[in-house]
């Protein structure tokens, strides 16, 4: 926290005629709050047991038991949008971040970042003296700028958090994140075969950070942040938790959904006059899917319901350590989801996405072939539309989508200092958007956003406090306009009325037909009034432009990720103009879109080392097991292996590498039909080459490492790290000029996923 110095006392020539001045640090009134946030990734409404569903969630239906359910709760479609508005309490597209924080457009609207005009929840706080701690995904800076180089200025730690421990871009792999403390990579503390998770690594660190603080200064309120890796895909649990729901959606979506359904008419949760929404355009009946798809299926909910319960054992465990430092009762409590279930999965899902985004349509036959990997650390998986529905229950559409289904999510408050006793286990209905969670934390601690902030002007905060409904049911919301926007579809809801219009890239913005819906007497959007009402449409269509116009939300921009995503080669950039990439050790993991993107390229890799007889071990490697590439050094040949997608295609030097200094090349060149030819040069001389059956455009969501294989071992001829012993002088990669059309599209395909 970096404040101004001020001496406000006397000096004089000695220390006997001076008068001190202390610049006290600001300190927060006695009694203030602790705050937690907890952000769920990719959770549908009905997916936690206290919103419908009979998946295991004790541990949040507990705090909603002595705490407060908000049933008409929305967020952003999209996650780095939700997490600005909910991090700075104004419209994210005010505050730079329309979409994903893995692009920059060149407009306001999409910096790729918070604006620096618009302080965070952490930067106010931690302003007002409160410590600050985030544990988890952050995903709201450029990933090209998220390398051990830098800038770390979107980071974190830049962004008013004291302490950082989790992974900077849209997803990671469960069981071998990609890593940041504070401000560099680290290794995971353990691995699957040691029980390891990453979501009970974040519930650990996030203990020990608030430890620290309280058993130090006691007197210093705590603000955490803690926005989990779960339940976004990869759906990765301990086997125990997958285990747990062997066969309990046998029955499938069709009669689950129903279930869920009633479950939440008799709760409360949504008005018994609720129409449960037709299927999805996509989503089959049930019975209509042969044995194979069912059971695939089943299997890939089973993963997401263990993913999500074993969450829920985590929040059980922070909460149990706030009850042990006596911090529970005075603890505001937030818990979310960021937007809707996720639509990535498909029509059948998959074991693998990085297989759908190389354009292998993967039929369910052949996945189920790796059936007992789903959930493990061999297995990538995501859940077909039919549970994605479920999970987004009594709703339409899904995450990216402005209906119901993308921005209708659970939100649950805890504060037993702060909510009455004969309100606790209440709901609320009023309506609450993720912008108007800032503004309540402000207005409960007692600070205000300032008007400037390390001189820098700031930008209003438009989100508005419901700090009054907490003790009151019949309060009115002080939200009456909400807009939202993706890629060009849109959303105006305003007193209850809702406008909704889902775009097709290319169509018409001003022809194209919007939606109509009393979401009063039809909360599921089952009823469309367009043709009803046609004024009041009108009316609702010419607001959404105008808060369009207040919020920053122009220019609309439905372009293709595959415009938007991909390496830029430019100055100021990871990606140099010249394609050539240097790399030395000791050297830290690289993350995905900031290492040399040699996807469905040509490409030389060459390696100047010097060995000696015992000297083994990796050059260079990507990916994980679940798909990627391995250089190294075994029984002094080189070896390459290329995985794709656990078929494995291993090249083996013919010559033997002598004790002493050489250059190792390794070239890559794109042959005919999707496929490769790969050869290994020692000093200049051939030493092998093969045949590469299908050359991979997007190899993983996972990164590059140089001179060890972190992670995950790409290859089953060594155990990771496997270090390379001799000495690693340098290691170039050389790209060459352009990469194929298929190779562009099948990297943003994966982008567009990981998000």
């Amino acid at each position: 926290m970096r404040r101004p110095e001020h001496f406000e006392g006397d000096r004089a020539r000695t220390v006997a005629d001076a008068t001190p001045h202390w610049d006290d640090p600001p300190t927060p009134p006695a009694g203030s709050p602790n705050v937690v946030v907890i952000l769920l990734d990719d959770t549908g409404f009905a997916q936690l047991g206290c919103f419908g569903s009979d998946i295991d969630t004790p541990n949040i239906d507990a705090l909603a038991a002595t705490g407060l359910r908000f049933t008409d709760f929305h967020v952003t479609p999209l996650c780095s949008p939700t997490r600005a508005a909910l991090l700075t309490g104004r419209a994210n597209h005010a505050v730079g971040m329309r979409f994903v924080s893995n692009i920059r457009t060149g407009f306001p609207n999409q910096l790729g970042h918070i604006s620096n005009h618009a302080t965070t929840m952490a930067e106010v706080l931690g302003a007002a003296g409160y410590a600050t701690f985030c544990t988890g995904k952050w995903h709201l800076a450029p990933m090209e700028q998220c390398s051990a180089a830098g800038p770390f200025d979107q980071w974190p730690l830049a962004r008013g958090f004291d302490r950082f421990y989790g992974f900077l871009d849209g997803e990671t792999d469960q069981f071998h994140p990609d890593l940041v403390a504070d401000n560099h990579m680290v290794a995971p503390p353990g691995g699957p075969d040691d029980g390891y998770h990453l979501s009970a690594d974040l519930v650990d660190r996030a203990l020990g950070m608030i430890t620290d603080s309280v058993s130090i200064r006691p007197d210093r309120p705590f603000f955490l942040y803690l926005p989990f890796g779960a339940t976004h895909a990869p759906h990765q649990a301990p086997a125990e938790y997958v285990e747990k729901y062997r066969g309990r959606f046998d029955d499938g979506w069709d009669i689950t959904r129903q279930r869920w359904f009633e479950r939440q008419v008799s709760m409360g949760v949504v008005p018994e006059h609720t129409q449960l929404a037709p299927r999805n355009p996509g989503v089959r009946p049930w019975d209509e899917l042969d044995d194979v798809e069912q059971r695939l299926a089943a299997r890939l909910q089973e993963a997401f319901a263990g993913f999500l319960d074993h969450t829920d054992t985590q929040i059980g465990r922070l909460v149990a350590g706030l009850q042990r430092l006596g911090r529970l009762d005075n603890t505001v409590i937030i818990l979310l989801a960021d937007n809707g279930a996720s639509q990535e999965g498909g029509p059948y899902g998959v074991m693998h996405e990085m297989k759908f985004f190389n354009g292998i349509l993967e039929t369910p036959e052949q996945a189920i072939e790796r059936i007992d990997d789903i959930g493990g650390p061999l297995s990538h998986t995501n859940y077909p539309w039919g549970w994605a529905q479920c999970g987004n229950t009594p709703f339409r559409w899904y995450k990216q989508n402005t209906h119901e289904g993308g921005v209708h999510v659970p939100l649950v408050v805890h504060w037993p200092a702060g909510i009455a006793a004969e309100h606790q286990g209440a709901l609320r209905h009023g309506f609450v958007h993720a912008s108007d969670i800032a503004p309540t934390i402000y207005d409960i601690v007692g600070v205000a956003s300032p008007d400037t902030y390390h001189g820098i002007a700031q930008l209003p905060v438009t989100g508005h406090r419901f700090t009054h409904m907490l003790n009151d049911a019949d309060a009115p919301s002080e939200n009456r306009v909400q807009y939202f926007e993706n890629a060009g579809s849109r959303a105006l809801i305003a007193d209850g009325w809702k406008a909704v219009c889902r775009h097709t890239e290319g169509d018409d913005f001003d022809t194209e037909a919007w939606e109509l819906y009393d979401l009063g007497a039809d909360p599921s959007e089952c009823n469309d009034l367009a043709l009803e009402q046609p004024d009041r449409l009108s009316a609702l269509i010419v607001q959404w432009w105008e808060e369009a116009e207040r919020h920053g939300v122009l220019p609309l921009d439905d372009r293709h990720p595959l415009r938007l995503f991909g390496a830029r080669f430019r100055d100021g950039s990871p990606h140099p103009e010249n394609r050539r990439y240097v790399y030395h050790v000791p050297m830290s993991p690289i993350p995905a879109q900031a290492t040399a993107p040699i996807g469905g390229r040509n490409f030389d890799l060459i390696a100047d080392i010097t060995t000696d007889p015992d000297t083994d071990g990796v050059l260079y490697a990507t990916g994980t097991a679940n798909a990627g590439i391995s250089i190294f050094v075994q029984e002094h040949r080189v070896v390459v292996d290329y995985n794709a997608f656990f078929d494995h295609t291993v090249l083996t030097s013919t010559v033997e590498l002598s004790p002493g200094r050489h250059e190792v090349t390794v070239r890559f060149r794109r042959s005919a039909e999707r496929s490769a030819d790969m050869e290994v040069l020692i000093d200049g001389e051939p030493a092998g080459s093969t045949h590469i059956p299908f050359y991979m455009s997007t190899i993983s969501s996972v990164g590059s490492s140089t001179g060890c294989d972190v992670g995950s071992a790409v290859s089953n001829l060594y155990t990771a790290p496997f270090t390379f012993t001799g000495n690693l002088h340098s290691l170039v990669i050389q790209l060459a000029a352009r990469r194929s059309a298929d190779a562009d599209a099948a990297a943003a395909r994966a982008e567009m996923s990981r998000q």
